[in-house]
């Protein structure tokens, strides 16, 4: 043990991204279990409603599920930000950045990770269908490639800009 809290020391900014990813499971356990059940139940019925706003291409059903898939995936990344607004601030950065500074700053950055997570996925499902991957994985792939997206875009921004230590 005295290894690994030596190593922590000597190593402390791979230790935070290594927290952060460790941590960052908690939002993703959420992204997941919401994703599934509104893919699975709460949407279920706009499954064959093709969807396009702007960026947001959910128009072949088959394979990015329609209206169903957007809303699916516009919640689960919503509610796995909240989570990990939390997680990241008290455990991870141990932030003790104003309140009411960093949860704007947040939110800017969550409306940004919704907007490319949400558009990302009809785009991503169908690419993974037309490579010949079941169209049932295709949206756990897809989710698998926001979080990744998402960890690039959020790692930086929460430690430099919205969770900086004072």
């Amino acid at each position: 043990m005295n290894a690994v809290k030596a190593w922590i020391k000597a190593h402390p900014t791979v230790w935070e991204f290594i927290l952060f990813n460790l941590l960052s499971n908690c939002a993703t356990v959420v992204n997941f279990v919401v994703m599934w059940v509104c893919t699975g139940f709460v949407f279920t019925a706009f499954r064959n409603q093709p969807f396009s706003f702007l960026i947001f291409r959910y128009t072949n059903v088959e394979s990015d599920l329609g209206l169903c898939g957007f809303l699916s995936f516009l919640v689960a990344t919503a509610a796995a930000q909240t989570v990990n607004f939390f997680v990241q601030k008290n455990w991870v950065f141990k932030s003790n950045a104003a309140f009411s500074r960093a949860v704007p700053r947040y939110v800017v950055l969550a409306v940004v990770l919704v907007i490319v997570s949400s558009a990302l996925p009809a785009y991503s499902q169908s690419f993974f269908v037309w490579l010949g991957l079941p169209a049932a994985l295709a949206p756990t792939l897809a989710n698998v490639l926001n979080i990744v997206v998402q960890v690039v875009l959020s790692y930086p921004t929460m430690k430099f800009w919205i969770m900086p230590k004072q």
